[in-house]
């Protein structure tokens, strides 16, 4: 989320035609296309950080800026060329960072929450604990993981550190509750 990617579209010979297909997880179909013979380029229902990038020397591609959730799906290109004609298919997954917070609650316990991710998050204590962790789905696709630090014994220091591990990326937060 928030990164640019670009996806290229491989080809040899001579363009004659370009299409992009997008089919994205927000619904809806946005088509890029673009004709040499007339210089001409059709763009239909694609949101505004979709965009083409021609560059000498590289194949075509196309660039999404500020990658949101919204984006993933699939991503199909098509070249018509002097030599044929190639495709190029992409499936595009978005992950989502989640942001860790780490409080205690009303008797002195930790608690660790991951909010937002995607996918979601896992989370671990240190020392270890036997703690569950609860998840709540969200509309746009992330999941908020919530866990409470439980002592495994009675000899365990106040200090307790809670680790998220994720696609996008790990962290850590310490607390003495």
């Amino acid at each position: 989320v928030g990164n640019s990617s670009v996806l290229t579209c491989p080809f040899r010979g001579n363009i004659t035609m370009l299409r992009w297909t997008i089919t994205s997880k927000a619904g809806g179909l946005c088509t890029l296309v673009y004709r040499v013979d007339m210089n001409m380029t059709h763009r239909t229902t694609c949101s505004d950080n979709i965009n083409w990038t021609f560059r000498a020397g590289l194949p075509p591609a196309l660039e999404i800026r500020q990658v949101g959730i919204a984006q993933e799906g699939d991503y199909s290109c098509e070249v018509a060329t002097t030599e044929g004609n190639f495709g190029t298919r992409y499936h595009l997954t978005v992950l989502a960072p989640p942001r860790l917070s780490l409080s205690c609650d009303e008797q002195g316990n930790p608690v660790c929450k991951a909010a937002a991710g995607k996918p979601p998050a896992q989370l671990s204590w240190v020392p270890e604990s036997s703690c569950t962790a609860e998840e709540k789905c969200h509309d746009n696709g992330t999941v908020t993981v919530l866990s409470k630090f439980t002592a495994c014994s009675t000899n365990v220091t106040n200090v307790t550190t809670c680790m998220v591990s994720h696609p996008a990326g790990n962290w850590s937060q310490t607390i003495a509750c």
